[in-house]
């Protein structure tokens, strides 16, 4: 009776025609060149025993790689519940440590709408600073307000006067990656009544640096994802 010779001897045997050329790819790469036509469960029966991610389809590999990354930079984000947040963490940040100019205490965020940028002030003279989008001409706004509350991949509600500009929006949103809200959002208030200014994410990270909102102020999502976990509610918000 003749003996199918099973995956893993094939790629051993590979492995050794090709006198060890295979040695240098990543190991999922080395199996994946030796075999190509194994099926995914094909490539993981050979290995039990090993370390399950070793060979796995690379889709699976990046987003635990994402993860991993994620979980390095943000350790307190919700990782478990929204199935899009590696993709956010993937997106990018502008976040750099700067000597404060802000004059504010610690603690506060400025939002400099000339500068189109957000800082976050840590004290003894230094701030984060992230890159915004602002409001564009005829919504520019000036003051001082709160973060009244929080919320995590918000849902949208589009406010009456933006559905009287533009019928053609929904009426509401659930959130995600597509939400125009993005990763985070952050309510600002002033007293207990609220402004309806957001400091939120973006699922249009080319519009950070622009004036091109209706007010609010947008942030790349893996910079509000930072800022969201370092701040409070209760946060003092000054827009110059």
């Amino acid at each position: 009776m003749a003996i199918k010779p099973s995956p893993i001897r094939i790629f051993c045997a590979a492995s050794a025609l090709m006198g060890g050329g295979l040695a240098s790819l990543p190991a999922a790469a080395q199996y994946y060149a030796a075999f190509p036509g194994a099926t995914y469960a094909q490539r993981q029966q050979p290995h039990r025993g090993h370390e399950p991610w070793l060979f796995e389809d690379p889709r699976h590999a990046d987003e635990r790689e994402a993860r991993r990354q994620m979980a390095s930079f943000w350790p307190e984000a919700d990782q478990g519940r929204y199935s899009h947040e590696p993709r956010a963490a993937r997106s990018g940040g502008t976040r750099q440590l700067v000597s404060d100019p802000t004059g504010q205490p610690r603690g506060a965020i400025t939002v400099d709408t000339r500068s189109r940028r957000l800082y976050l002030s840590l004290g003894g003279g230094q701030a984060i600073a992230y890159g915004i989008g602002v409001g564009r001409r005829g919504f520019e706004w000036r003051g001082v307000a709160h973060v009244g509350r929080k919320a995590s991949w918000p849902g949208w509600t589009p406010p009456p006067e933006m559905l009287r500009r533009r019928p053609d929006l929904p009426r509401h949103m659930n959130g995600g990656i597509d939400n125009p809200l993005g990763a985070r959002a952050l309510y600002l208030y002033r007293g207990d009544k609220d402004t309806m200014y957001r400091i939120h994410g973006t699922n249009e990270p080319d519009t950070i640096g622009q004036a091109v909102s209706s007010g609010c102020i947008r942030m790349m999502n893996a910079d509000v994802i930072d800022l969201y976990q370092r701040v409070g509610t209760g946060t003092r918000v000054v827009v110059n």
